[in-house]
């Protein structure tokens, strides 16, 4: 039987901004997607025993099986043909906006060439997670499989022209406490993308200001994280949140659960992830402060997750 894991993660600055080429920062967190493969004479069976919100499996049943698919004629496998018996468990919910299905995509990839006796590198791991991930993204940034096959906390830029994407590691002193929220709404990633180009190609001078904006702001976080001013970090997860709420990506469900955290001493709290319903992020440094974010967030009757970023080791 092969086994393998891949981190969950949250998208600190520049969702939908780094689809488009520009720069953004992720960082897996302390939960994982984990995966055990074994060949069978049958069919492709999955059985997917995550938590999530409610439907969530279900709804990505149809983008599940065609991520599979993709993978394994990634890896040289002829999908009509192959049949695997596939179990995917772990502590990362099925929250949309947590990198869930890239989470999955890099643990199902690991077990596959286990499985097999195939070897294969985190480089060539990403690489088939990235292919899986257009049936759930349309057109991913990479993003969400960089963070799920890595770990830890990254500068990340797409490479516009095809060629390898920019990844550079970010070193903090050390792991920091955030609280997730959850709308409890599942998104759909795709239409998000989608939309969101055709609105910056229906109004290109207001959309190319934002994502001026949206670039300065990644810099100016990068450096912020690299002197661990966590301070700092929360005012520009703040103003990214207004910038996605610019490019209309948020909810009214997102925006609540922002505002709830910040009212509760949240350093910064924003949307993660294509929007439309899925997660908020909050940073929360401590864990008390961390407790009492959750905390009221589970008042409001919404699901959480406490968790850290800049989590290196599976």
């Amino acid at each position: 039987m092969g086994k393998g894991s891949g981190f969950g993660k949250v998208i600190l600055f520049g969702e939908h901004f780094v689809v488009h080429g520009v720069p953004g920062i992720v960082s897996a967190i302390d939960s994982t997607t984990d995966a055990e493969v074994k060949k069978t004479g049958k069919k492709i069976v999955i059985m997917d025993e995550r938590k999530g919100a409610e439907g969530y499996v279900g709804k990505k049943k149809a983008q599940q099986l065609e991520s599979i698919e993709r993978m394994l004629r990634a890896i040289g496998l002829e999908a009509k043909a192959a049949a695997f018996s596939i179990r995917l468990g772990g502590n990362l919910p099925g929250f949309s906006g947590l990198g869930a299905s890239a989470a999955s995509s890099v643990a199902i990839a690991r077990s596959i060439a286990e499985e097999l006796g195939l070897k294969r590198s985190d480089e060539r791991v990403n690489e088939i997670a990235y292919e899986a991930e257009k049936a759930y993204a349309g057109t991913p940034s990479g993003i969400d499989n960089t963070a799920a096959t890595y770990g830890g906390l990254m500068w990340f830029k797409r490479n516009m022209s095809g060629g390898s994407n920019i990844i550079d590691r970010i070193s903090i002193r050390k792991p920091v406490e955030i609280v997730i929220g959850s709308t409890g709404i599942v998104a759909n990633t795709k239409a998000m993308v989608e939309g969101v180009a055709e609105r910056r190609k229906k109004n290109p001078e207001r959309y190319g200001c934002l994502f001026k904006q949206a670039e300065e702001l990644a810099l100016t976080a990068k450096k912020a994280l690299q002197e661990f001013d966590v301070k700092k970090v929360g005012e520009l997860m703040n103003e990214n949140h207004r910038l996605l709420q610019e490019i209309e990506v948020s909810c009214k469900e997102l925006n609540h659960l922002v505002d709830l955290a910040r009212q509760q001493g949240a350093f910064g709290a924003k949307l993660t992830g294509g929007g439309g319903g899925g997660c908020m992020v909050a940073l929360t440094p401590t864990k008390a402060l961390q407790e009492m974010v959750a905390a009221a967030i589970e008042k409001a009757d919404y699901e959480v997750l406490r968790t850290k970023i800049g989590v290196e080791k599976l």
